[in-house]
């Protein structure tokens, strides 16, 4: 079954008082097993080579954000924990972390919604707030 992906993003960057949001609504494919549950959509126009695939890993404990292509790595969503993660860009690696103030599931087999509030940060200075809310519901 195809699903209708729906991600509506902001980021706030320190000391801008503007907040910049983004939308993408895109096809992809949604599966639960168990207590995870998988998101995935491909991301075309995203910088670099060709397509990649973005997937959001919904676990009791955490949510890991891949992106399979070569730019970035992992980002983990731990509510009140800190991760770090290698951000790879053309000019180089930093290292990001990411610090979430909350998340919010209301996922079952028919989809539903994943809200995600965190900061990140470049070498433990905050650069930015940041938001994702996610709705996935059947094509």
């Amino acid at each position: 079954m195809d699903w209708t992906i729906s991600i509506l993003g902001s980021q706030q960057s320190f000391g801008d008082d503007d907040e910049e949001q983004f939308e993408l609504i895109t096809e992809g494919s949604f599966s639960r097993c168990g207590d995870k549950t998988r998101i995935s959509y491909s991301d075309v126009g995203m910088p670099g080579p060709g397509t990649s695939e973005t997937t959001f890993l919904v676990e009791p404990s955490r949510i890991t954000l891949t992106r399979a292509s070569w730019y970035g790595g992992d980002m983990v969503f731990d509510e009140k924990k800190k991760h770090h993660f290698l951000y790879q860009t053309p000019f180089g690696a930093l290292t990001m972390g990411i610090d979430t103030e909350s998340i919010t599931r209301e996922l079952n087999e028919r989809g539903g919604g994943l809200h995600i509030k965190y900061a990140l940060d470049v070498d433990n200075v905050v650069v930015s707030r940041n938001s994702f809310k996610i709705d996935v519901k059947p094509a």
